[in-house]
């Protein structure tokens, strides 16, 4: 047996994996076993890494509202709308990326709408964790416990990850306890899942399931290079397709929630779509994937650059692109005002193109977080016909509560109770101000002045 053990890891050696220790910045961690036969074992990096990752208990309400017939309201005066309320508990996992100051990082949807959230580490300690913020398109949401002797699990570079890297997923599936699989990375850059708004998944065949949902995905130097979030299977059950948010992409939307206590999305202001080789032979670009301009929106981030439509975007800060929803994610989890490359393909010549990102605005989702009364609104930084800052409202969803209360279209809020409102930060501390109180929007609708009252329910 001795013989054969010795010849696998000679084997595996020669290929993507090397038996016998990886030297980090921090420390060497062995891949034998502390047995006498030296048995080739991923235990030793995995006693690192597993304390950084926690088990996460929920309990909230759930509330739904839906809207009352006429008819009843008339007749019988019923309310305008029906609020049901459902109590609920959950479970996921975490992973505490921050020891000194307990930041926890994991799914959005473990921990929406939770009114309590428990951590309990691998030690067996139970801390109430409170939610310093969070991204639904991305999935992604940052928590902070308070105690002492934590451990967090380094960042890797996801960006530098290749399909066939060995993986580790360490998670809390069914709510077992700590649970440990492994496996390779199948694929890079997987979207089009309708899993959320941001889709730039890593794919893994390591077993994830239920509960693990926020954990760690980490290499073989123990550091973390995914959040686990779904699944892709029949019944919800694992068959080797599971998908992780990258740590890049989690650690530029972590280090926005920290710094503002929300994600201000960038915006690049192009659409656009996917390349293949069709089109770039059309195109003359050396490359079949990447992302082509079809549209550069007016006096967006892109127009200034000097994006042009025609243009295929084939890197983005050196890293290549294999799609336009690869590069949607990628701008979109960077902060506005961040400074980015483009490497372009133009008429079959490419250049290099530095962009300085807008801001997104609010999405319809987290407009609605701001206040009730903004839901099925679409809110974005800008300025009126004048040429005054201000929060356009750049959509309004017939008959939602934002329709209800008078907001259109194209309508620019100026101020809020008198003052001053100049982008969107500015209206969400105002509302955060005044709530439980009345709020006079001060509204421009083309050349008129007028004000949309927001009553307290």
């Amino acid at each position: 047996m001795k013989a054969i053990y010795r010849q696998i890891a000679v084997c595996v050696t020669a290929g993507a994996l090397a038996f016998g220790t990886v030297t980090t910045a921090s420390a060497s961690i062995p891949f034998f076993s502390s047995s006498k036969d030296e048995v080739p074992s991923l235990a030793p990096m995995i006693e690192k890494a597993s304390p950084a990752v926690v088990s996460i208990s929920v309990e909230g309400v759930q509330v739904t509202r839906q809207q009352v017939p006429e008819m009843f309201r008339e007749f019988f005066g019923a309310p305008n709308e029906q609020v049901r309320e459902r109590p609920f508990r959950g479970m996921g996992s975490g992973v505490i990326i921050d020891a000194e100051k307990g930041y926890v990082v994991t799914n959005n949807h473990v921990v929406d709408n939770a009114n309590e959230i428990t951590v309990k580490l691998i030690d067996g300690r139970e801390l109430i964790a409170k939610k310093l913020g969070a991204d639904e398109q991305s999935d992604v949401a940052l928590l902070q416990i308070e105690a002492d002797d934590l451990i967090e699990v380094p960042l890797a570079d996801s960006d530098e990850l290749r399909v066939g890297d060995f993986v580790v997923a360490i998670g809390n599936p069914f709510g077992l306890g700590q649970t440990v699989t492994s496996g390779i990375v199948s694929a890079l850059g997987r979207s089009g899942l309708n899993i959320g708004g941001l889709e730039d998944f890593i794919q893994t065949d390591a077993a994830i399931n239920r509960g693990n949902s926020g954990g760690a995905l980490v290499n073989l130097r123990g550091e973390l290079v995914g959040i686990n979030t779904a699944i892709f299977g029949p019944n919800g059950g694992n068959v080797g397709i599971g998908f992780a948010i990258p740590s890049t992409m989690m650690d530029n939307l972590v280090k926005q929630i920290i710094e503002f206590g929300e994600v201000r999305r960038g915006l690049l202001g192009i659409l656009g779509s996917n390349v293949d080789a069709g089109l770039a032979e059309a195109m003359r670009s050396p490359s079949n994937k990447g992302a082509f301009v079809d549209e550069v929106v007016d006096d967006s981030a892109a127009d200034k650059a000097g994006l042009s439509a025609g243009d295929i975007i084939t890197e983005i800060n050196g890293k290549a692109l294999s799609s336009f929803d690869e590069l949607r994610a990628k701008v979109g989890s960077m902060g506005a005002g961040a400074e980015v490359e483009l490497t372009i393909v133009r008429e079959g010549k490419e250049q290099k193109i530095n962009v300085t990102l807008g801001d997104a605005g609010l999405p319809p989702e987290q407009a609605k977080e701001m206040h009730p009364a903004f839901e099925g609104s679409e809110l974005s930084n800008g300025q009126d016909a004048a040429g005054n800052a201000g929060v356009v409202v750049s959509s309004v969803e017939p008959r939602s509560p934002a329709a209800r209360i008078g907001l259109r279209d194209d309508d620019v809020i100026i101020g809020l109770n008198r003052q001053r409102v100049n982008n969107v930060s500015d209206l969400r501390r105002l509302v955060e101000e005044s709530k439980g109180n009345v709020i006079a929007l001060n509204v421009k609708r083309g050349n008129s002045a007028i004000y949309v009252v927001i009553r307290p329910q």
